[in-house]
């Protein structure tokens, strides 16, 4: 683990200017990431800049529209237990208890959800060739040892998937992420937020240089009345998804009246499927009709030798968490979702 400087600032503009300008100066909040790739020197930095000065005593704020403003610089556990987000977004609430652990819940940060590297066992060794650490040099989980990878939206250099699971509720739920940097602050669409690999696999993000996550804008609609997070993963707790389901509907009349489907697992972002969304709009909720949006999702899949069977996974994955959401109360554990 390199040396590094380490100052903090309670002032927002005082921060960014500390970080700006400097390849190696990053943000660190609850360190629960960055902290592992600077032990297995994967990452260096020559100064770390606490944010955590940036805080306040509000974790979520109401705004005057309806809408919901997330503090970026609060923690997982704080949002996820909050009684906005329990009762207005509790779709949010599930994926973000199904990550982690409850340590690491209580230190990590809301911003720094949204910025976690990949957890690619080739990205983790630091004796591997790996384009996300050294553009250039390969891709060996593309014929090697591939289970947990991607198999929507992957190129030639990278099939590495993002880990979160709060980000793929925020992706259901079309959030808003809020950046302060050295040219002002700016709003990006949470869809636009990360990238897909292509030619550039070491860029996980939109932001600029020296950017900083100040905020997470949650739409009005909450969908409080028709959702389900589902995660398949090898274990019970503590453990990465092979595929996860966020799964949020507005249903009247025994119609589809608003749909949201996103993968996690799949891909090096959350995924979505608009015209998926678009085709199940006005049409009854039935294991047909989302089989057959669950076949739209995944067109185009691409498995590996490891991972193939996470298409299918997925699509049933999808089936599956799409009627638990017609009845929230099936995800208590051993209840079983109706017909």
């Amino acid at each position: 683990m390199n040396d590094f400087n380490y100052s903090r600032s309670s002032e927002i503009s005082e921060t960014i200017n500390k970080v700006a300008g400097k390849s190696d100066a990053k943000y660190i909040g609850g360190g629960t990431n960055i902290i592992d790739l600077l032990k297995y020197n994967l990452t260096t930095a020559s100064e770390l800049v606490d944010v955590n000065l940036l805080s306040n005593d509000s974790t979520v704020t109401n705004g005057s529209d309806g809408s919901v403003w997330l503090n970026a610089f609060s923690t997982n556990a704080d949002t996820a237990y909050h009684p906005i987000i329990e009762e207005q977004y509790p779709i949010l609430s599930k994926a973000i208890l199904a990550g982690a652990s409850a340590q690491i819940r209580n230190m990590a940060t809301n911003g720094g959800n949204l910025l976690q590297r990949t957890r690619c066992y080739y990205f983790y060794d630091a004796s591997s060739p790996c384009n996300k650490r050294l553009p250039g040099s390969g891709c060996p989980a593309i014929k090697g040892y591939n289970r947990n990878m991607a198999i929507m939206g992957t190129s030639e250099d990278c099939i590495a998937v993002f880990p979160s699971d709060m980000c793929v509720a925020l992706a259901a739920l079309d959030a808003v992420v809020h950046v302060q940097g050295p040219d002002g602050s700016r709003q990006i669409n949470f869809a636009d937020f990360h990238r897909l690999p292509g030619n550039m696999p070491q860029l996980d993000n939109t932001l600029n240089d020296a950017e900083l996550i100040t905020g997470i804008e949650l739409p009005a609609k909450g969908f409080s009345q028709n959702y389900s997070y589902l995660k398949l993963r090898d274990r019970n707790s503590y453990a990465f998804a092979l595929v996860s389901v966020a799964t949020v509907m507005e249903i009247a009349d025994d119609e589809i009246k608003d749909i949201r489907i996103a993968l996690g697992g799949v891909a090096h972002k959350p995924w979505r499927v608009k015209t998926a969304e678009e085709f199940l709009i006005g049409k009854t909720p039935s294991r047909v009709n989302f089989l057959e949006a669950a076949e739209m999702i995944l067109a185009g899949a691409v498995g590996y030798e490891f991972n193939a069977f996470k298409i299918n996974l997925a699509k049933k994955a999808i089936v599956r968490n799409c009627m638990m959401a017609l009845q929230p109360e099936s995800q208590l554990p051993g209840a079983q979702p109706s017909a």
